[in-house]
């Protein structure tokens, strides 16, 4: 093999492939899950597991058509025609700098784009190496992806101020709110649904294109989805609703919903009951306010006159009183205290305490709280966001938890290609013998990805989520649904179009959108948004200089 002298060049990219898809997980999953830890939605174990099984399911199922986009269309390949191994070697150091950048930016909780990242570090090796870089309005180039950027969360804002504008005004600021509930939230769960159903048709790889498919087929697929789910949910999940919320039973969790109808009796059978004393719902407008220096109750006025309901009367959503800000909330244990004090006294060789350092390392990346903050110009921003029922919140829970799967498999699908992307290239030359960027991505390196994708989130995500979370607006979660279901509408979009786009930019842009719905500016703090996106410009020009210097670097080093 005349390419076999450059295996170590392989094996290097294997390894910063891998290394881009933790970091890439470790940074950009958390998009997916932000405003659902944030709202108090799902629990950080809970979203480390979902985010492995989406992810996972993104990257495997929907990833291939925008990792043919990523690796063909930035720089021109016809550069290093004749040349195999100095593809190899620009695909190395794209990686690299790729790799680096997003490790960097990971570490420092810094929430980038791993699109802009990988696009940066592509044009950077174009640079170096002299290739055509593909900059004039075309499929996959550099100003396609760059107006995806501006594009992206403008359009993710406004699916997402729609979609949160029609739970406003149907449900939210209704005086019989949690009433319309009840009845609406099994047509936003058949929704959601169907938004999923609709991109898995024209998305899946082994699946013939839209046009091939009919668009009769998938209109009827989508159809039945929407139809099926609604029915679904009025037989099993109002039921369970109507006991847990209107009844008031604790003893109901979500594993009772197969229950169904069972649970219109006065007394039904319950397996595996939770406690009769527990909570019915939890307050999802907790203050997340931790900082000592705060000592006392701060009050701000409301800009809309509403104050925050306990599962009762929704009239006590028209009064107008002040919101008032409670005192910090108690000290949150780390993952140091809980997993390694109690065992410091012992030695170092002692099983419970070796048995105490592998339960840190597995478990303190989804035990760390990131919900709380401890930034007092925060707490002006949260108090300009309306503040509704907590049953009525409540209702929307199950939604966001599907919104947020939705769009954690669309990261899944579009993402995928910022890591593999040059692996592919590199590990399909390598076995050509020749420059050979189109054949098929192997499934089994999209299974690593999709893994990884998990991993790194699992491990290090809670960096992003502390970064991003409630820091934008206050969240809750009918606003962490309507921000993450308009956000996956908008990457799954991008990705059936081919067109790069950042889940980053797209979730901030959601937010945004939300957060403007209370037709309030001040709900949003510009001071957040503004790091985020100067993270933004940074990227590009970062990950470019990184793996543009390896790149001219490699080529010129004097050897013997």
């Amino acid at each position: 093999m005349a390419l076999l002298k450059y295996d170590w060049l392989l094996a290097i990219i294997t390894i910063l492939f891998c290394a881009s898809s933790f970091f890439n997980g470790a940074n950009d999953v958390a998009n997916s899950y932000a405003t659902s830890v944030a709202a108090r939605t799902l629990t950080m174990p809970q979203v480390g597991f979902l985010a492995m099984i989406t992810e996972f399911v993104g990257a495997v199922a929907l990833g291939n058509r925008v990792t043919s986009t990523i690796k063909n269309s930035i720089i021109d390949i016809d550069r290093f025609e004749g040349n195999p191994g100095s593809l190899m070697l620009a695909m190395t150091c794209a990686e690299f700098g790729s790799a680096t950048w997003l490790g960097v930016a990971t570490s420092l909780g810094f929430p980038v784009s791993t699109t802009q990242t990988i696009v940066g570090a592509l044009v950077g090796v174009g640079i170096a190496s002299q290739a055509a870089v593909t900059w004039e309005w075309d499929d996959g180039s550099v100003s396609q992806v760059a107006a995806s950027w501006a594009i992206a969360p403008l359009l993710a804002a406004c699916f997402a101020a729609l979609i949160f504008a029609t739970v406003k005004f149907a449900i939210l600021e209704r005086a019989n709110s949690f009433k319309i509930g009840l009845q609406a939230i099994p047509f936003y769960l058949a929704f959601t649904c169907a938004v999923l159903a609709l991109f898995i048709v024209v998305e899946a790889p082994t699946a013939p294109t839209l046009e091939d498919f009919g668009a009769g087929k998938a209109v009827g697929i989508v159809l039945g989805v929407f139809f099926g789910i609604l029915v679904l949910s009025y037989i099993f999940f109002r039921p369970y609703l109507h006991r847990r919320l209107v009844k008031g039973d604790s003893r109901i969790k979500f594993y009772h919903i197969p229950l169904g109808p069972l649970l219109w009796k006065d007394d039904p059978y319950i397996y595996f009951p939770a406690s009769a004393n527990g909570p019915v719902v939890i307050d999802y407008y907790e203050n997340a306010y931790t900082s000592a220096s705060s000592s006392s109750t701060e009050v701000y006025d409301s800009p809309n006159g509403s104050e925050k309901g306990s599962g009762g009367d929704n009239t006590a959503l028209e009064k107008a009183n002040p919101i008032l800000v409670p005192q910090p909330r108690h000290r949150v244990v780390s993952p140091e205290e809980r997993f390694l004090a109690p065992t410091k006294h012992l030695s170092v060789f002692n099983p419970k305490r070796l048995l105490s350092y592998v339960k840190w390392f597995l478990l303190q990346g989804v035990t760390r709280e990131v919900v709380s903050h401890d930034a007092p110009h925060l707490q002006a921003t949260h108090a300009r966001a309306k503040v509704y029922e907590n049953r009525v919140e409540h209702l929307f829970t199950y939604a966001q938890v599907l919104s947020a799967m939705l769009m954690s498999i669309a990261h899944g699908s579009n993402d995928v290609a910022n890591a593999i992307g040059p692996w592919a290239a590199t590990y399909s030359t390598f076995r050509a013998e020749e420059v050979a960027t189109k054949v098929p991505t192997p499934v089994w390196a999209l299974v690593i990805a999709g893994f990884l994708l998990g991993a790194g989130f699992w491990f290090f995500g809670f960096k992003i989520l502390r970064a991003l979370g409630n820091r934008i607006t206050q969240m809750s979660p009918s606003r962490g649904f309507a921000s993450e279901l308009g956000a996956a509408i908008t990457v799954l979009l991008a990705s059936r179009l081919g067109l790069p786009v950042s889940t980053t930019q797209c979730l901030t842009g959601a937010v945004v959108g939300v957060a403007l719905m209370n037709f309030d500016v001040r709900a949003v703090s510009w001071r957040q948004v503004l790091k985020i996106f100067s993270g933004w410009v940074l990227t590009l020009p970062s990950a470019g200089l990184i793996a543009g210097v390896t790149m001219v670097m490699a080529l010129n080093t004097p050897h013997f």
